[in-house]
């Protein structure tokens, strides 16, 4: 038999666990402005790949509506819209637009994206050498 400090403390993380549920995170998809205009194939990496956190067609899991999870996932989708999104490409200055193909590279080329996490929690994530090779070649064409 359990002991009274044990149940307790049992009963103490479940309240919190409910408790918690009570400030949720605002899960938002704002209007699509301007998507990429992208070859479909490219485009079918993208959406595979990087969507979810760089554009206002995320995808939420089941899960993003379970606190702590959901303020991790809306932090990290805040976080990728800021600094690239898909769907409001008409933000972006003809430098910025011309540029972003070899930065989108070079992060996929590192490793940097889509991150470990992300990869870990969406297998289908995962890029291909083939689909590597095809963001290469996308991102260095005139």
């Amino acid at each position: 038999m359990k002991s009274p400090r044990k149940i307790l403390s049992l009963a103490a993380i479940i309240l919190i666990l409910v408790l918690i549920q009570l400030a949720p995170a605002e899960r938002t998809n704002p209007p699509v402005e301007k998507e990429i205009t992208v070859p479909g194939n490219v485009m079918g990496i993208l959406r595979k790949a990087c969507y979810d956190c760089h554009s206002n067609r995320t995808n939420w899991p089941w899960y993003s509506s379970i606190a702590p999870a959901s303020w991790l996932l809306v932090s990290d989708v805040k976080e990728g819209r800021e600094e690239l999104n898909f769907t409001t490409w008409n933000r972006y200055s003809t430098k910025k637009l011309a540029a972003l193909p070899k930065k989108i590279w070079e992060e996929v080329q590192e490793g940097e994206m889509p991150p470990l996490p992300y990869r870990l929690m969406h297998p289908e994530a995962r890029l291909s050498d083939e689909e590597k090779e095809l963001l290469r070649v996308w991102s260095t064409a005139p």
